[in-house]
């Protein structure tokens, strides 16, 4: 994914609201002259647990450092911080991973509940593809709200990329498939697709998006390619519920976790991965269309816990 470059410094900038909750948490629990004792590590815990790293995380890093008290290689608190970042960085590995962009068009189905970032995604997705020479193209499927369809289209204006849409109301897959028909048509590299958050109608959502995709693999063998969830972080473990229903319903084959620099709980990130299994493919780090970037577990793991 080079067309993203690797925007460290803004990355670190939005764990900015994580790291100093965690660290002044931290600098409580790991005060100069305490003992690595088991009052120590029940506060550690509840520590962890608070930041939403999940009580099976912040179970299994315990052990870890009740262990490595044992053996003699934690012997004050302050091991304990460099410690716990190479337990996340562990934690972390295999986490990030680049689009799938090797087909032409390579379908991106952008997902997620509204509220949580996804139109925006998908415009500032937009503008990265077409900022390196990627021709591409929105495809406005969440019919139900005619606000989704007018900020679809205002990101389009905006970045210089059309927007297939219909009337609200229309049949969404009728959207898709005039898109997948279009991109085909015109040789574009990427086509975006923003989906519906919430219906209103009797149907169900996961019905409805399972729909969309067979509409895109009928037309294209092997697509969609993408199945991205907008996960907004500051909802911490509602988000985490949420993923978990969109991918036993849908099949995601990765998450974009946006609002970063809202949370003060970026131990989220961890459990999210953790959990579902799933690579962060991006990250949105703040409001300007240049604020998404490929997910870093290093640069993660530094900006919530600094040398």
């Amino acid at each position: 994914m080079k067309f993203l470059s690797t925007l460290t410094d803004r990355l670190k900038q939005s764990l900015e609201r994580s790291q100093e909750v965690l660290n002044a948490a931290l600098d409580t629990v790991l005060s100069a002259g305490r003992s690595v004792d088991e009052a120590l590590l029940q506060e550690l815990e509840e520590l962890l647990i608070s930041t939403d790293l999940g009580a099976q995380l912040a179970g299994e890093f315990v052990s870890l450092v009740r262990e490595e008290a044992r053996r003699g290689r934690v012997g004050a608190p302050g091991d304990i911080r460099s410690t716990l970042r190479r337990f996340l960085e562990d934690a972390l590995a295999g986490a990030a991973a680049p689009l799938s962009l090797d087909h032409r068009p390579s379908v991106i189905l952008v997902l997620g509940v509204n509220g949580s970032g996804k139109t925006t995604t998908c415009g500032k997705l937009a503008a990265a593809l077409k900022a390196a020479g990627k021709p591409v193209l929105l495809a406005a499927a969440d019919t139900f709200r005619a606000a989704a369809i007018d900020q679809l289209e205002a990101w389009g204006q905006r970045v210089g990329v059309e927007v297939i849409r219909q009337a609200p109301g229309s049949d969404p897959a009728a959207v898709v498939f005039d898109a997948v028909k279009a991109a085909t048509a015109r040789g574009v590299e990427a086509l975006i697709v923003d989906t519906a958050g919430r219906l209103h109608t009797k149907s169900n959502l996961m019905e409805e998006l399972a729909k969309l995709k067979r509409v895109v693999g009928r037309q294209l063998p092997g697509a969609p390619h993408e199945s991205l969830m907008v996960l907004d972080a500051t909802t911490g473990q509602n988000g985490l519920a949420q993923a978990k229903t969109f991918h036993a319903g849908v099949g995601l084959t990765g998450l974009i976790l946006t609002k970063l620099d809202g949370t003060a709980k970026g131990g989220i990130v961890v459990r999210i991965h953790q959990e579902l299994g799933l690579p962060i493919k991006l990250v949105g780090t703040g409001e300007r269309v240049e604020d998404l970037q490929p997910f870093d577990p290093k640069v993660f793991v530094a900006g919530l816990l600094p040398d």
